[in-house]
């Protein structure tokens, strides 16, 4: 169940983000969150130094994935590493939860295959694909699509 519920709790993640409508908000929503998970071990982490530079590291990620699914993806992985660190060295991300570092591990691998696939949702992910014109790029709408074709 140790391995199992981080994978689970990943999946939630991904569908839970999927109810925020506009593929845009969704991918700077994301970003913000990868923001905050590399603040996550500043309070306490047990590395020092060490935690404000992956802080710094995980800030401009996080900016370049107000643009950038591929970079939302990258930066959980970031935290996917940042958080074996800390199971083997450091101090867990829930104090009182000693493997709550390796359940995060789990976890955000999770996370990042669903943003590298653009941080669509379930329809869009396993539904028919349209065969007419070109196909939109993943988070972007028909409408821009159209205006691209024009342009």
């Amino acid at each position: 169940m140790q391995y199992v519920m981080p994978v689970v709790i990943g999946v939630v993640y991904a569908l839970l983000m999927c109810l925020i409508r506009d593929p845009h908000r969704r991918r700077r929503f994301n970003a913000i969150m990868i923001a905050g998970a590399g603040a996550a071990y500043l309070s306490g982490g047990g590395l020092d130094g060490w935690e404000f530079a992956f802080a710094v590291v995980a800030t401009y990620v996080a900016y370049r994935g107000l643009d950038s699914w591929t970079f939302i993806g990258v930066g959980w992985l970031l935290h996917t590493a940042w958080d074996v660190v800390h199971h083997l060295k450091g101090n867990p991300i829930i104090p009182f939860f000693h493997d709550s570092s390796l359940g995060c591990a789990i976890c955000d691998p999770v996370i990042a295959l669903w943003c590298f696939a653009g941080g669509r949702t379930p329809k869009e992910l396993f539904g028919k694909r349209e065969k007419r014109g070109k196909q939109a790029e993943p988070g972007e709408s028909r409408t821009v699509l159209a205006e691209k074709s024009v342009i």
